[in-house]
């Protein structure tokens, strides 16, 4: 689908699997459209807003409430122009609500979100902008990839466990990622989400 629409940035994994009595981290996979890439490390700031409570890369809305800003997430420097990646897996751990954004790309130029991505309690993660559902995979214990791939000025394209599932023009401007749990003008809380295995590269 096509329409006109301070700290380090890589966290370790929080999940450990038993293997022959080892204790073993989920191996993160390479950056999806290889080819060019550089590593970088942006700093961020922690939004905590209403109901929004951050540890770590722990994020959690502990209210229901259908209003107001419920926020609790990261907010990544600002780039503009060039091409930028995203990589984090996210999993849900509880959902007493609905429709709560996940990570967004926001246009600083506009300014305002760009790209959001959802999730509604049973597992269905959509793109807020359209309503497009890009998987039915966010389901509550699931671990979830995510890869963003931002041409300023070209196009946004979203993977989800390294698949593509979703494109999207993008004007010229700056712009910054986020990620975490944030209430949708429709949605509401409570719920918690655990990120792991967060990277960024640009080219």
């Amino acid at each position: 689908m096509r329409s006109k629409l301070l700290a380090t940035a890589t966290a370790t994994t929080t999940g450990l699997v038993a293997v022959g009595g080892l204790f073993l981290a989920p191996s993160a996979h390479a950056e999806v459209e290889p080819g060019g890439w550089t590593s970088v490390s942006p700093s961020f700031n922690v939004q905590e807003r209403g109901c929004g409570q951050v540890d770590d890369l722990t994020f959690t809305l502990t209210c229901s409430t259908a209003s107001g800003d419920q926020r609790a997430e990261r907010r990544y420097a600002t780039y503009t122009g060039g091409t930028r990646q995203f990589e984090g897996y996210f999993r849900i751990s509880s959902m007493g609500g609905t429709r709560i954004s996940l990570k967004q790309t926001f246009n600083d130029s506009a300014p305002g979100p760009y790209f959001m991505l959802a999730a509604e309690r049973g597992g269905r993660l959509y793109a807020v902008h359209g309503g497009t559902t890009l998987s039915n995979t966010g389901t509550v214990g699931s671990t979830v990839r995510v890869n963003t791939v931002h041409q300023v000025g070209g196009e946004h394209r979203t993977y989800i466990n390294g698949s593509l599932k979703h494109s999207y023009d993008s004007p010229g401007g700056s712009f910054y990622d986020k990620f975490g749990a944030y209430r949708t003008n429709s949605g509401n809380g409570p719920a918690t989400v655990v990120w792991s295995n967060v990277r960024f590269w640009r080219k």
